[in-house]
């Protein structure tokens, strides 16, 4: 085994989930996903598939019609982007290994704005590369990005820049000065940019998306953007997303998908353009919903004295700490095995995170947001 394998550390959520396996009374806030069922039309389109025997491979690429419909997808909310750019992948995740294939060798320099899912940092480490974190900083709660030391540390040596805005965990979100900033850095210092962008749509200011580097970045620009619709769309376990790629750049990965995946399975394709066809309506409503869940949860964890917690932006998920804890996995394993909470460890997302613990507000029944605050003030004695 490869070392780089055997130094990968297992999931803490995956742990603190499995502390609980066989317990019906459990109030599950630790994945990054909803309560609800995929949209009933994305089921039925899948359903119809089956039935009409698309169980056969497609190409790499994905379906042309489902490329095309989400190059217009991408460019009726960022401008033009041409179906050139377009790969469909087999979930988000598989995109951004895919990017991280392409342009990651072993021994090359990723950065990464932490704290960050791990998968992300991780898949630069499956390759050989070398990890250098660039820590957001909580102000009362809020995380903020210090854009001197971002530029600091992204040098020519750097050879890819990770950023997830908006974030999982923390919801900081890139402001537009500080997108356009970076791009230009990145243009001096010759760094690609792999901008995982999943939660664009799960955004609660202003526009029908957080800012996005497709807004700001040519179609030459060194930028991969990873693309999924597991969040927007309800689509976890359908495991589908795309990459929007600088030209030129489809039959390297075309190639990479062949040897990894060969395909997304057309039956999930042909969901995945159901789902575009609602994008219109379904996704603003989806994001209303959750900006009244998060208010909802934002509000009664700053009512508990002792919890530092701020509004986030943007995505589904609080961050949050409690004064003088400390050990965020022995914390949510205590919450879980006393109270029947189920949060994420902030430890999970790397050390910037330890001390804080994420709740993912995605709930189809606000209450049980208020059941969970409830369990929580019982276990914290608060």
């Amino acid at each position: 085994m490869r070392d780089a394998i055997a130094r990968l550390p297992g999931s803490k959520i995956r742990e603190v989930a499995n502390a609980a396996m066989g317990r019906s009374d459990v109030l599950a806030f630790w994945f990054g996903e909803s309560d609800e069922v995929t949209p009933e039309a994305v089921r039925d389109a899948a359903a119809r598939s089956l039935h009409n025997g698309e169980t056969f491979y497609s190409h790499n690429l994905g379906l042309p019609e489902l490329r095309q419909a989400l190059a217009s997808y991408c460019s009726a909310l960022h401008g033009p982007v041409d179906v050139e750019r377009i790969a469909v992948t087999t979930s988000g995740v598989n995109a951004l290994m895919l990017a991280m294939q392409l342009l990651a060798a072993a021994e090359d320099e990723v950065a990464a704005v932490v704290p960050l899912w791990p998968n992300l940092t991780a898949q630069a480490e499956i390759m050989g590369a070398r990890v250098r974190r660039i820590a957001l900083h909580p102000v009362q709660g809020r995380w903020t990005l210090d854009m001197d030391r971002l530029c600091e540390a992204v040098t020519p040596a750097t050879r890819v820049l990770l950023i997830n805005a908006p974030n999982n965990p923390t919801g900081w979100t890139l402001t537009r000065h500080e997108q356009q900033a970076i791009l230009a850095h990145c243009r001096r210092t010759g760094t690609w940019i792999v901008a995982d962008e999943v939660y664009e749509r799960l955004h609660f200011g202003a526009g029908a998306t957080a800012p996005s580097f497709l807004d700001v970045a040519g179609d030459d620009d060194h930028l991969v953007v990873a693309h999924s619709f597991s969040k927007s769309f309800l689509m976890t376990g359908w495991r589908l997303g795309w990459l929007v790629l600088p030209r030129g750049h489809l039959e390297a990965i075309g190639k990479l998908i062949e040897f990894n995946t060969s395909c997304a399975p057309v039956f999930v394709q042909r969901g995945g353009l159901a789902a575009l066809t609602l994008a219109d309506g379904f996704v603003p409503a989806l994001a209303a919903r959750l900006q009244a869940c998060r208010d909802r949860l934002v509000n009664g964890l700053q009512a508990l004295p002792g919890v530092t917690v701020a509004s986030p932006p943007g995505g589904m998920y609080a961050f949050f700490r409690v004064e003088g804890e400390d050990d965020s996995l022995a914390l949510a394993k205590r919450l879980v095995a006393e109270q029947g909470l189920g949060l994420a460890p902030g430890a999970a997302f790397g050390p910037e995170g330890e001390g804080w613990l994420r709740w993912c507000f995605a709930s189809r029944d606000p209450a049980r947001l208020d059941q969970g605050l409830q369990r929580l003030a019982a276990g914290m004695r608060l």
